[in-house]
């Protein structure tokens, strides 16, 4: 019997050529069952694990069907005839990344539409005109509301990773988008499990829809090994992470929280292994430029929080660290997830303390993984064998240091703010703390005089919740990306904010989180 191919399960032959160049010429066992439904226009509900090729599966039905009817001249100003949604703007960026390749074989226009960054080139995309739109739930509801955006026109939507969308609270903006889609209109949905609310999505927008289960939500790759590690207490933990860390090939460590993310990757560039992080506290320009370090191999190590588990997409991850096991199974094996893609071999680690033995134990067993527990230190042989060839040890650049009025002020939070204040009480200089716009009052409420030492309090103001990145001078906030490019590029620590405080700080951390 002869082997399937895109051509067979009736795919356009500008659509085969596009994946051919991208040197897939084989389907996947997901595109295989649900290819000849989405092309003939069928509403499909599609399960599959992570890995499996879900994008593909929903891409080339989108882009066949509106290549073959659009003709020129039909593209309208905010009004696309595609739609995917999805939970993360990670996600997002990763889907638009595989779905332009093949929409350029029929001309067709996207773009890509999440929150944490400005909206103007997305309404001017819109403006121009688009034909798919990959966007995230809540910002592609805000410019509907400005009138960017209608979505009469959608002829095929596609609601990617489900699951994910309700573990993150989204069902309810999902559902008011869905609910201005024509109703007629194709509709795709792909979701891991049918839990927690997506079966109700399901009922309510998907007609004579067909199932396809490829896999069950528990099952796992067979390529993917299993291990966990036990150590017996917080050095012998970091010191086994630290060696984890070490090989050669790509892999990636999974934190609790996004402090912790910093941390770690501060702490494994501190002892020579490059690293970036990855989570809700970066800029989206920091994430975008991290997770290109990571994909393009100029760092191998990428600490990040759950918000990667679902929308990292990079080839030839061998090697996934759960550093904080995870709460519950779903995250366990959606993070496990980032290995062992598309038929590649992996391994994934669990670090254990002892008093995490039976969380751990009822973890795996929720998520269908039998695997014995070893202790280990990270000398052990089982440790040195799973790390393979050790990379070459990269000194750590000195921390970055920032001018402010022809003063260079080391990084650092009180410590940086004490010493610029003490600099400034000695030569008159002025302080990066009192900000800018706003004239300094001494104790009486009078204006000070130009050239008066800003307060102690308005110099910790200006200097804290710095950690260990630079303030820019006047108070402004900026973020520093361990990924500034290249071996030895390490010194502006693991995304730190500084200048305008902590608070500040934390206010930019949660307009970036998406």
């Amino acid at each position: 019997m002869s082997t399937p191919t895109f051509s067979s399960l009736g795919v356009p032959a500008p659509v085969v050529a596009a994946l051919t160049n991208a040197g897939i010429t084989e389907p996947f066992p997901i595109q295989l069952d649900t290819l000849p439904d989405t092309l003939a226009g069928r509403d499909v509900l599609g399960r599959g694990k992570t890995g499996s090729g879900k994008t593909l599966a929903f891409s080339i039905p989108m882009v066949a069907r509106l290549g073959g009817a659009l003709s020129g001249g039909q593209r309208r100003s905010g009004r696309p005839l595609g739609l995917v949604l999805a939970p993360t703007r990670e996600l997002a960026t990763q889907i638009s990344a595989v779905l332009q390749p093949l929409a350029d074989a029929y001309g067709l226009k996207s773009t890509t539409i999440f929150g944490g960054v400005s909206q103007q080139r997305q309404v001017a995309a819109l403006k121009a005109g688009v034909d798919i739109i990959v966007a995230c739930p809540g910002r592609l509801e805000d410019l509907m509301k400005q009138g960017f955006v209608s979505l009469d026109a959608i002829e095929i939507t596609v609601l990617d990773e489900a699951d994910h969308m309700a573990d993150l609270g989204f069902l309810p903006v999902v559902t008011r988008i869905l609910d201005k889609t024509p109703r007629g209109g194709q509709r795709l949905l792909f979701s891991a499990t049918l839990d927690n609310g997506v079966d109700k999505l399901v009922r309510k927008f998907l007609q004579n829809e067909v199932l396809h289960s490829v896999d069950e939500a528990t099952s796992h790759v067979e390529l993917m090994t299993h291990h966990v590690f036990e150590v017996d207490g917080a050095t012998a933990k970091t010191e086994l992470v630290q060696k984890l860390a070490s090989g050669t090939g790509r892999r990636i460590l999974f934190m609790r929280t996004k402090h912790h993310a910093k941390k770690l990757a501060r702490q494994l560039i501190d002892a020579g292994i490059p690293a970036v992080d990855l989570h809700g506290n970066l800029s989206q320009v920091a994430r975008d430029r991290n997770l290109a370090a990571f994909s393009a191999g100029d760092v191998k190590v990428l600490v990040a929080t759950d918000v990667a588990a679902r929308g990292v997409h990079v080839d030839d991850i061998e090697l996934v660290i759960h550093v904080d096991p995870p709460a519950e199974h779903k995250a366990y094996l959606h993070r496990s997830g980032r290995t062992a893609r598309a038929g590649s071999a992996g391994d994934v680690v669990t670090v254990m303390l002892p008093t995490q033995k039976k969380d751990t134990a009822d973890l795996l067993r929720k998520a269908a993984i039998q695997v014995t527990p070893q202790r280990v230190t990270a000398n052990s042989p089982a440790v040195t064998e799973l790390v393979g060839e050790l990379a070459e040890w990269v000194k750590p650049a000195p921390r970055a240091a920032v001018q402010v009025q022809g003063t260079p002020r080391r990084q650092g939070g009180s410590q940086g703010a004490n010493a610029q204040r003490k600099r400034a009480q000695r030569d008159g200089s002025p302080s990066a703390g009192g900000g800018e716009g706003r004239p300094r009052r001494d104790r009486s409420g009078r204006p000070a005089a130009a050239g008066a030492p800003a307060s102690a309090s308005g110099a910790r103001r200006g200097g804290s919740g710095g950690g260990r990145s630079a303030a820019p001078a006047g108070g402004s906030s900026r973020t520093y990306s361990t990924s500034t490019g290249g071996q030895g590029g390490y010194a502006a620590g693991a995304a730190a904010s500084g200048g305008n405080g902590g608070a500040g700080a934390r206010r930019q951390g949660r307009r970036a989180q998406g």
